[in-house]
């Protein structure tokens, strides 16, 4: 793969080059296009918008390449739609490649993300060989279409009927005639026809299709029973989401599930019950640090993380404490990573467990503490709000860089879980230290290493060798 400006775009240094990727890799990794504590959600839609129109048309090949990152689910269907849409004048060897990335990428993406995707296809009549071929290997992909064709159903009808798929005979008799068989020899079609007349054949279905079924044909079906019944059926992730109001019909969820969500789930719930539950919780978030440390577990020089718990990091009502559970499935993490590890909170103290979003953002005075120390790395977590004084932490670093170490034997990251719509990129501490943006805890040990391009030191052609490697290994 060779990376080149789009052709008739304004011919830009490689450092421009290179902050245009980052800022649109740092947008592609946080940005939900949904309402922060200081950003509405329209603002953030107008500004993913443009970045994406304009990193397509200027840099094609690298806005292809940023499916291998661990950007989030949003942007990634947003990748792939816009790349599928704007093929005409590319050259048949890079649509090979990019066809080769979205497929890779979809495959990883929740399967309603993809039905998304291929609902938009067909909306906007994109029906070319390329879509139609991609849409075919995906369903073709799927361990058990039957299972999609009572989950997904709507989103599987619109995918078979665009791309005009083969179907299994049954699996197309339930998408669009469902009621002409009087029996389906697959057992979960059988189950989700005759679950429309009987209340037993509910329980053999997803928990999804169950509780909307139950809820249109069976109303006066009592929820803690359904719950119960339903139990065998959940999915990790709906065992967790139901913990609290399930009880104890759905519990044992904590086991497998990500560090960050898993941070999330903990923040949840009332401080006095996250004390009561203290081993539980504390045991099952580093047993999830380790699983996403892996190899690197225990590998990193000292490290110290300056972790934001301001107000700010409350989040929005869409996105209710985000930044504080990405800073304390941070926590987790680099305890896993480095064996000489210290965790400073701007203003809780005591077990990181019961941590809640309050106060100002000190963040100067805690980059202090931090670079006192003189560790191998700082990692600040927070949101870049700097206001007890404001623009403290700016000036810290740049003493800090420019006159007590200026050969940077202690290197600093500030991951910004919160992008800012308004400046188009995370809001950033100084321009002394790389500011790159995360959405989950488990990419920390990637995006530390993304970060080095951030800094204005490195070249478009070291930038474009790095997404080359991550392209290959990605398609590996």
């Amino acid at each position: 793969m060779h990376f080149t400006k789009g052709e008739g775009a304004v011919e830009l240094s490689e450092l421009t080059a290179c902050e245009d990727v980052v800022m649109f890799v740092n947008a592609a990794v946080a940005a939900t296009g949904q309402r922060e504590f200081h950003t509405e959600a329209e603002q953030q839609r107008l500004s993913l918008q443009f970045l994406h129109d304009y990193v397509r048309v200027n840099y094609r090949e690298i806005y292809a390449s940023t499916l291998a990152l661990d950007i989030n689910d949003l942007n990634a269907a947003t990748i792939a739609l816009h790349l599928l849409r704007s093929a005409q004048d590319v050259p048949l060897e890079q649509r090979r490649l990019e066809g080769r990335l979205i497929a890779a990428r979809l495959a990883k993406l929740p399967p309603q993300r993809v039905y998304r995707v291929f609902a938009a296809l067909r909306a906007e009549g994109i029906n070319n060989r390329r879509t139609r071929a991609i849409v075919r290997d995906w369903v073709a992909a799927r361990p058990d279409v039957a299972f999609d064709a009572v989950k997904y159903r709507r989103g599987l009808t619109t995918a078979a009927g665009h791309a005009h798929l083969r179907l299994p005979a049954e699996v197309g008799t339930v998408l669009f005639d469902w009621r002409r068989p009087k029996r389906y020899a697959t057992p979960i079609l059988e189950s989700w026809r005759r679950a429309h007349y009987d209340k037993d054949a509910l329980f053999d279905l997803p928990y999804t299709v169950a509780e909307g079924l139950a809820s249109t044909r069976r109303p006066d079906l009592d929820r803690a029973q359904f719950l119960r019944a339903i139990a065998p059926r959940l999915t990790e992730l709906e065992r967790l989401r139901l913990q609290r109001s399930g009880g104890e019909a759905v519990g044992g969820a904590l086991e497998r599930q990500p560090l960050t969500r898993l941070a999330l789930y903990a923040l949840s719930l009332p401080r006095p019950e996250r004390a009561r539950r203290r081993e539980e919780l504390t045991d099952a978030l580093r047993a999830a640090a380790r699983r996403a440390a892996g190899r690197r577990a225990g590998t990193w020089e000292p490290v110290v993380a300056v972790l934001d718990d301001s107000y700010s990091s409350s989040g929005s009502a869409v996105k209710r404490r985000r930044p504080l559970a990405v800073a304390l499935a941070a926590h987790y993490l680099l305890e896993a990573l480095s064996p000489r590890y210290r965790g400073l909170w701007l203003n809780h103290t005591g077990d990181p467990l019961l941590v809640h979003p309050a106060g100002a953002t000190p963040l100067g005075e805690r980059l202090l503490d931090a670079l006192e120390q003189r560790p191998d790395r700082v990692i600040v977590v927070s949101d870049g709000w700097d206001n007890a004084p404001p623009g403290q932490a700016a000036e810290v670093l740049r003493v800090w860089r420019q006159r007590l170490d200026p050969a940077g034997r202690t290197s600093v990251v500030h991951l910004n879980p919160v992008f800012d719509g308004e400046a188009f990129d995370v809001r950033r501490l100084s321009p002394f230290v790389p500011s790159v943006g995360v959405r989950d805890a488990e990419d920390i040990a990637a995006l530390v290493e993304l970060a080095r391009f951030a800094t204005g030191a490195v070249s478009f052609a070291e930038l474009s060798g790095y997404l080359r490697d991550r392209v290959e290994g990605f398609l590996r």
